[in-house]
């Protein structure tokens, strides 16, 4: 009788018996697709490093996160693995679906350009059945808006939650009349949009808007010359709306006023910052630089924050379905540690991840938002973007 007592004294103390046979790993792989020609991670466009812009793919982001979860992700009985998928060009998207059908791939970040984002959200569902995906690397607020889709969530802070961050700083500061300098480029129109309903929302005023062009021609080259585009006085802060960001970083210190800038330039709000120091960012960036060999970027901790996401829901329920996944990250049941000083959410009305918008320039982060009396709102976070009652989706 000494052999049965010892091992129900053992049982006891781990509170289960352990089988005699281990059971197997659920075996989880999360996708990340990109494109070979892809434009933002053309060489020279890595090279110039434009504020607020992608400066690596996302992989190395999505694979941190991985790697940070897998204590979690053993004890919940879950091997999880990436799969890189580089296109050489977003005409073999179709190909990639087989593929990954072929793989049983579920969870996908799409680290896309828009275009070939929006082919693969109309295309995932028919092609893979029921699939999660992420995007991490574009602010369009048209993909939250009426290109959202149930099984889309997004990361990466969208365009009217950066302008809002930055309206909730001037407004706090009492700067509340704007030269605003829009460019011509597709990308620069949906700017000026989220930034006009930003004024609106929080009180602020363009006094003055004016166009830039950059270009070779010497009828347009006025379109380009800072001084002369500020050269009216009258306002407090020019905001510089600004896509692509070549002219934009030419703005601060070339103003004929001496007026603070932001926007595209100057002060800019970012999902993330590599000097962000508060709530263990600073462990963060040094984890992620040594991984990645570069500093962490907003895009980059957005893939990162798609990683979490995948893995911590797949920790709270390991056995659960992809639909009861999606479920459980857009209800708000499953929340999640982005080093901001709270848990995220993403939103159920358009799969965006509620975040603080961190306010920086080139040196430091200058503050985070929701700031100022927008802390005090019933839910601060969605001060940030579209709340429900103005958002566009149609889920």
């Amino acid at each position: 009788m000494k052999k049965p007592l010892q091992l129900l004294a053992a049982c006891t103390v781990l509170s289960y018996c352990l089988p005699l046979q281990a059971a197997a790993a659920r075996k989880v792989t999360l996708a990340v697709i990109s494109v070979a020609d892809d434009a933002r991670y053309a060489k020279r466009r890595l090279e110039l490093a434009y504020p607020g812009q992608p400066q690596g793919r996302a992989l190395q982001g999505v694979e941190l996160a991985v790697q940070d979860a897998a204590l979690e992700l053993q004890d919940a009985g879950v091997e999880l693995s990436v799969h890189d998928l580089v296109l050489p060009s977003a005409a073999d998207l179709p190909r990639a679906l087989q593929e990954l059908k072929a793989e049983q791939v579920a969870h996908i970040v799409a680290d896309l350009p828009a275009k070939p984002l929006r082919a693969l959200v109309r295309s995932a569902p028919a092609a893979l059945g029921d699939v999660m995906l992420f995007n991490t690397g574009l602010a369009d607020d048209s993909l939250r808006g009426a290109g959202c889709a149930p099984q889309l969530l997004h990361t990466a802070p969208s365009q009217q939650m950066e302008a809002d961050a930055l309206a909730q700083f001037l407004a706090a500061r009492q700067w509340r009349k704007l030269l605003l300098l829009q460019g011509t480029q597709p990308g620069d129109a949906p700017l000026a949009a989220a930034w006009a309903r930003a004024l609106q929302r929080h009180g602020l005023e363009a006094v003055q808007s004016k166009t830039f062009k950059l270009g070779g021609e010497a009828h347009e080259r006025d379109l380009a010359n800072v001084r002369q585009l500020t050269s009216e006085p009258g306002y407090d802060v020019v905001a510089v709306l600004d896509s692509d960001g070549e002219f934009a970083r030419g703005v601060p210190y070339a103003t004929q006023w001496p007026r603070p800038v932001v926007g595209a330039a100057g002060l800019v709000a970012q999902a993330w910052h590599p000097q962000w120091q508060r709530y263990g960012g600073a462990q963060l960036n040094r984890r992620f630089a040594k991984f990645a060999q570069r500093p962490m970027q907003g895009p980059d901790w957005a893939a990162w924050m798609a990683g979490k996401a995948v893995a911590a829901v797949l920790v709270d329920a390991p056995q659960s379905s992809v639909a009861q996944q999606l479920q459980q990250l857009r209800s708000g049941a499953v929340a999640l540690d982005g080093f901001k000083g709270q848990r995220l959410t993403f939103r159920p009305w358009d799969g965006q991840l509620r975040q603080p918008v961190l306010l920086s320039h080139g040196d430091a982060v200058a503050a985070m938002a929701p700031l100022g009396a927008w802390l005090r709102a019933s839910a601060p976070l969605d001060t940030l973007g579209a709340d429900a009652a103005e958002s566009t989706c149609k889920n």
